[in-house]
């Protein structure tokens, strides 16, 4: 007895398929509109803004990290701010796991009070 109502359910479930036709069923599918869309496709709002902003090879937001610079005083480590201070963390040695801290102000680039590395204050807008 449940197998008939199984095979009742499904010609039933075939019946309403053709009932709406081939066009109405493919125009569900993914495959119609030409595929799964990208994840440019898909994006709004801040995400589309900052896929944008990375095909250009922007960071509006500073997410990556920044580019090193040698640290010397012709050419420090540039820090962007969006004040007029900001801290600083400098990891003086590659293998160091302690992290000597420091205040950075905006005017004339700062030595790191332990290495001597040299970090300038940027000022940074956001973009929005």
């Amino acid at each position: 007895m449940a197998s008939r109502l199984l095979r009742g359910a499904g010609a039933l479930a075939v019946q309403a398929l053709r009932a709406c036709g081939p066009a109405r069923a493919a125009a569900r599918s993914m495959a119609s509109g030409g595929g799964i869309p990208s994840d440019e496709g898909q994006a709004t709002g801040l995400e589309r803004e900052i896929m944008m902003a990375a095909r250009n090879d922007l960071d509006p937001y500073n997410m990556l990290a920044p580019k090193a610079a040698p640290g010397t005083k012709e050419e420090p480590n540039r820090v962007p701010s969006i004040t007029d201070k900001r801290i600083v963390g400098c990891i003086c040695e590659e293998d160091n796991s302690a992290v000597i801290w420091f205040w950075l102000h905006k005017g004339e680039t700062q030595r790191c009070p332990n290495c001597g590395t040299h970090y300038k204050l940027v000022p940074h807008q956001l973009s929005h």
